[in-house]
């Protein structure tokens, strides 16, 4: 295990036992998530499986899946790692690690897609859909499982977000509910958007069409993006247009949707 992954385990298996010593009511749960669970891996995937388990699997079915593609598949406990720290430094409503990691859906949806990725891309698409289907019931987010995720990702809130088929979200992406990075109409083929690093969306914005949205740019909410966005530039309106350059050369990480700051 690396470094990162061993100090995060360790982290959450410590803020484990300190809201057990608070709120003993949630020790059953919490050992059986952390304390428990034999290694990080099968942590995730008892958390996972205890979300998304339903009539039509089997009992431990998920689990074992799970367990088997995390082993296979180590960057997606790295991308877990980088995602939680995402979470812990820009959401304000997370107050330590264990929160996101038990309690928030939009953590636990994109989770469950990594996995669903994995065995996509293993040509297991059968299951990597009906897992899709079970977390846009459970969560209310649909991330197609041959979507392109990067890490260090926020989905805050998370209700609502839809992702296609063939969209890319590289690295430290934040967004908020109701955003959908979807196509315009019946075209096949590449039809969804590029979200390139550091990129903030806002809560309601629809992206749509094999466009690219540049590294470091801001869309506004509730904006409707159909043609590229530049660089480093704040997008807003329905069609959205350029209104301005962004101050901050990382967006995603300062959290601020404001359209009119000094400067911009």
């Amino acid at each position: 295990m690396s470094d990162q992954k061993a100090k995060t385990w360790e982290a959450l298996q410590l803020a484990a036992e300190d809201v057990i010593s608070r709120e003993p009511l949630l020790e059953a749960y919490l050992r059986t998530i952390v304390l428990d669970a034999d290694s990080f891996e099968v942590s995730v995937a008892t958390l996972l499986d205890s979300k998304l388990q339903y009539l039509y699997f089997k009992r431990d079915l998920l689990k074992d899946i799970f367990a088997e593609t995390l082993v296979e598949n180590s960057e997606i406990l790295t991308a877990l790692c980088a995602d939680l720290k995402a979470i812990c430094t820009r959401d304000p409503a997370c107050d330590h690690i264990l929160t996101p990691y038990m309690y928030f859906k939009g953590f636990h949806a994109l989770q469950g897609y990594r996995l669903s990725n994995a065995l996509w891309k293993k040509g297991r698409k059968e299951i990597a859909l009906s897992i899709q289907s079970r977390i846009s019931r459970v969560f209310s987010v649909d991330i197609h499982p041959a979507a392109t995720i990067g890490k260090g990702i926020l989905m805050d809130h998370a209700t609502g977000i839809v992702i296609g088929e063939t969209a890319v979200i590289d690295d430290n992406v934040s967004m908020l509910h109701e955003v959908t990075l979807g196509g315009t109409g019946k075209e096949i083929g590449d039809r969804h958007p590029k979200i390139r690093s550091c990129v903030l969306i806002g809560a309601g914005a629809k992206i749509l069409g094999n466009i690219v949205v540049g590294e470091g740019s801001r869309v506004g909410a509730g904006s409707v993006v159909l043609e590229d966005v530049p660089a480093h530039c704040t997008v807003a309106g329905v069609p959205a247009v350029v209104v301005g350059k962004c101050s901050s050369e990382h967006p995603s990480l300062d959290m601020d949707h404001c359209l009119s700051r000094k400067g911009e």
